[in-house]
């Protein structure tokens, strides 16, 4: 925790350097003690403490200096810290402008000089002071600070990838500037009227404007490339299925590396709520299931590279090589495919524009809080919608289900519609769909079409959270891999044709329960055609996955 700053200003040198050695000499181990020769030169350092987010404490001002008077400073410094105590030092004959301060800027104490001796002049009335501030100070947070605007796809972005990799972020709305005080004062420090937002700022005091993912990340220290040219086994893919296979494979002895695109977990990292995942009676967050796999994989030596994304792959002898859309490349004995899906997007004109202005795909619990006192729309009937409706229940005025189906117990869980149903500020309506949207900036209203009756509607709305279906990440594999008609990839028994084994394959046996047309390549998780979309049998086939990586490499 950074300690609190005790600030002096005065443009004599030697009384400057005076004033500075005692302040050390009694508050050193407690305070920072910092020097500015001039007003202007404090209130640069002020707009750079405001943008670390560090504390001040005190501000011990000579009132005599040229340019900007002790008065003058005070009153500039109280628009970023006026929590700070304010303490004048004056001449004798300068004891009415000590008087005029109390007035201006609530002075809270003036001094004279000569403070000698301080340890009754100076110390005294100081500790009373600081006392004072410490008893009313609340601890800045210290983490990554996110200054953006709540309606900017990047903002929304980047507060989804820092969510995603479980970094500890406070989000901060520069269109709520005049309304929270603490979020004017950064932007005062900033002193620019064309910020280029968001804005990251980081605890050691860089900021970044405008970054993409590759520069945070570098920044937080992630991993974005793998450490050897060669693996027992990659993966590609950290949701549970990847962080299962990797935790099994690693714990076996094998040199195993995890590549994710985004961050670990994957769409069940997102969920707000597992409540049917077995040993955990009260339920569990999915971002905690994801903390506690990852920290067993590390444990283990699984190397987790992430973000960072696969754009192919290929084969030359008993090496799969995979390669990244940074042009590197790395080669294993054996590759396990578990990208999971995405979320199938909704077909309608002009929505794809505000994706990220009040339109989201998937859980968007970073949006819980903004949506506070209002209505939520959530369009989807399945578990994922379900879960969501739940969670932004406990925040929104009312969360609005369009399902399109008669019920929910086709595509939900029995567990998910009793909570529905006995949720008051949860309202379904079923057999209906959004037909429309609009907003140019951000999402105002939606129209919804009602199936049963032929009747629309166009209501106000400002967060639609879209759950209708998930899409296969496969497209990158094409020209390799065989796949079903939407994507998904095609393991073991569905390669088999009449009999026949799949077109190129060498070997003599028949594809493993979870290996694709190419020896060596398996496929786990939702990806997999015919998979089971549920946490635990992902992570079950992640597991079992390793079993034939085995058999696999005793041939190789």
């Amino acid at each position: 925790m950074a300690r609190p700053v005790i600030l002096t200003i005065d443009d004599d040198a030697d009384v400057l350097s005076a004033i500075e050695r005692d302040l050390r000499q009694r508050y050193n181990q407690t305070y920072r003690i910092l020097r500015a020769e001039s007003g202007s030169g404090a209130l640069n350092i002020l707009r750079r403490l405001r943008q670390r987010n560090d504390p001040v404490a005190l501000f011990l001002v000579d009132y005599r200096m040229p340019h900007m008077n002790g008065i003058q400073t005070l009153n500039e410094a109280m628009k970023l810290y006026p929590d700070a105590k304010r303490v004048l030092l004056t001449a004798y004959a300068d004891t009415e402008a000590a008087i005029e301060a109390i007035n201006i800027v609530q002075l809270h104490h003036y001094l004279l000089k000569p403070w000698d001796p301080p340890e009754e002049q100076l110390y005294p009335v100081l500790d009373d002071l600081l006392n004072e501030w410490s008893s009313r100070h609340k601890p800045s947070f210290e983490g990554v600070r996110v200054l953006g605007t709540r309606w900017s796809p990047q903002s929304y972005e980047m507060r989804d990838f820092l969510a995603r990799n479980q970094v500890p972020f406070q989000w901060m709305d520069a269109d709520a500037a005049e309304r929270d005080q603490d979020v004017g004062r950064l932007v005062q420090s900033l002193g620019s009227n064309e910020l280029k937002l968001p804005l990251i700022f980081f605890p050691d005091g860089d900021r970044l404007e405008q970054p993409g993912w590759e520069k945070v990340a570098t920044k937080l220290g992630l991993r974005l490339h793998a450490d050897l040219e060669f693996y027992d086994v990659a993966i590609v893919g950290g949701g549970p299925a990847g962080l299962a296979a990797a935790v099994y494979g690693a714990s076996e002895g094998l040199k195993t590396l995890i590549v994710e695109r985004q961050a670990p977990g994957g769409q069940a990292g997102l969920s707000s709520r597992i409540e049917n995942y077995l040993g955990f009676p009260a339920g569990l967050r999915g971002s905690d299931l994801t903390m506690r796999a990852v920290t067993q994989a590390r444990r283990f030596g699984v190397e987790i590279v992430s973000p960072q994304e696969a754009s192919g792959i290929r084969v030359d002898g008993p090496y799969r090589y995979l390669r990244f859309k940074d042009g590197t490349e790395l080669s294993c004995h054996a590759l396990i495919l578990a990208t999971g899906v995405e979320w199938r997007t909704l077909d309608i004109p002009g929505i794809d524009k505000l994706q990220g202005a009040g339109v989201y795909y998937g859980a968007g619990a970073t949006e819980a809080i903004s949506c506070r006192g209002e209505d939520v729309y959530i369009v989807g009937g399945a578990n994922s919608a379900g879960q969501a409706a739940m969670f932004f229940s406990q925040h929104a005025r009312r969360v609005v289900m369009l399902v399109r189906a008669p019920s929910l117990g086709a595509s939900m869980s029995q567990y998910l519609v009793d909570q529905i149903q006995k949720t008051e500020n949860i309202q379904v309506e079923y057999r209906s769909r959004v037909s429309a949207v609009e907003g140019e900036d951000r999402l105002r209203a939606i129209t919804i079409a009602c199936d049963a009756s032929g009747e629309e509607q166009t209501v106000p709305a400002s967060s639609l959270f879209i759950f209708i279906g998930a899409e296969p990440c496969t497209a990158w594999v094409a020209s390799l891999l065989e796949r079903d008609q939407r994507g998904f990839l095609l393991t073991g028994p569905d390669l088999m044709r009449d009999g026949k084994r799949p077109k190129g394959w060498q070997l003599d046996r028949d594809p493993g329960l979870l290996e694709t047309n190419i020896p060596g390549i398996f496929a786990v998780g939702d990806v997999r055609h015919g998979s089971i979309k549920r946490v635990a049998s992902s992570v079950g086939e992640g597991s079992v996955a390793i079993q034939f990586v085995h058999q696999y490499l005793s041939k190789v």
